[in-house]
């Protein structure tokens, strides 16, 4: 006898594992964090029932479907269960708790084992994960990391990681670097639903009796968008103020953006989108200094020029607490120095542990 269980979004993370029936492309845009694809319908056979069910009858694409599916569900037990003990529980899911996953639960279920159908489907999944945005972030006390352009934001959030504090990577989850020259190449960012789910997998795994360590960003990194009740708790939150010279902060620069240096044609097209702010005549002069090589002078004139200003002004209106932000000066960018200071803030923001 079949034993499936109907499973919640908030229960999805119980099991021994977390089969995606949906096709690669489904998959592909996002998915419960751990999951492994196992479609019982690829893009292709999707979209052959799909026309068939539009065009000719429900019938014969059910017809169809349940061919394909039945042989795809027997290529995926000899291929990745044939090894599973009784024991083992598998969550299945699909779009929207269904068809697919109700035949991939069947026959798993029949074969003996104890089998969770989410219920709802990613759909669900994916209201429950918005919906836990909305309060989560109120729950944890931010430290905001603030500072100009190249001051060691993300190197000193890093340095933090690995002396045991809590940081939230949003520039990590958002695979960019949150300025117009911020994409990596050859590395797109993740779908706006991909991120959100990042983003609440993280949350979730921090411990709200310590401080969690964020950098400031704007609303916007690369193309994709912070949920409103975490910008809101940074932007409420506690600062603190990195200051470092304008000569480190373009070395530093020079050594994470070296991917221009090769292919300026690319900077330019970057560069090109500040022309309604700049000008004709300064944009014309940046494209000579980087025909020039002349790199450090161009790093240089774009932070005093361009993001310094820039970062004034958004950080003065947007971080209501920045104006009493605790300064961190940092004399030099390189991992000891960075160390050091990780290990002063650490110090600086450890909980208060009251006696018992």
């Amino acid at each position: 006898m079949a034993r499936i269980q109907p499973i919640s979004a908030a229960q999805s993370l119980e099991f021994d594992a977390l089969l995606d029936v949906r096709s690669p492309a489904e998959f592909a845009e996002d998915h419960i964090p751990g999951a492994i694809n196992v479609p019982v319908l690829d893009d292709a056979q999707r979209a052959e029932v799909g026309t068939l069910y539009t065009r000719v009858s429900p019938f014969e694409a059910r017809k169809v479907g349940a061919a394909l599916i039945a042989r795809n569900i027997a290529a995926h037990i000899e291929q990745h269960f044939m090894d599973k003990p009784k024991s083992w529980r598998p969550l299945v899911y699909c779009w929207r708790g269904g068809q697919r996953s109700g035949a991939m639960a069947h026959i798993l279920g029949q074969i003996g084992w104890s089998v969770g159908q989410l219920q709802g489907g990613y759909k669900a999944y994916r209201q429950y994960v918005r919906s836990e945005l909305q309060t989560l972030p109120a729950r944890f006390g931010f430290r905001v990391l603030c500072g100009p352009t190249g001051s060691g934001k993300s190197r000193l959030l890093h340095a933090l990681a690995g002396n045991g504090a809590q940081v939230l990577d949003l520039e990590g989850l958002a695979n960019h670097r949150g300025s117009l020259l911020g994409g990596l190449p050859g590395s797109p960012q993740p779908s706006q639903k991909c991120f959100e789910t990042q983003l609440w997998d993280a949350l979730r795994k921090l411990d709200p009796q310590h401080p969690v360590f964020v950098e400031a960003e704007s609303r916007k990194i690369g193309v994709l968008s912070l949920p409103d009740s975490l910008l809101h708790g940074m932007r409420q939150a506690d600062c603190i103020h990195l200051d470092a010279g304008v000569e480190a902060r373009a070395t530093l620069l020079l050594e994470d953006y070296d991917h221009f240096l090769s292919e300026p044609a690319l900077l330019f097209e970057k560069l090109d989108q500040l022309m309604p702010l700049h000008g004709r005549q300064t944009l014309e002069h940046w494209r000579q200094l980087a025909e020039s090589r002349e790199w450090r002078l161009l790093v240089t004139e774009l932070l005093q020029m361009h993001y310094d200003p820039a970062y004034k002004k958004s950080t003065y209106s947007n971080f209501v607490r920045f104006g009493q932000a605790a300064g961190l000066q940092l004399p030099g960018l390189d991992s000891g120095g960075l160390n050091e200071a990780a290990r002063r803030l650490i110090q600086a923001h450890a909980p208060v542990m009251s006696a018992s």
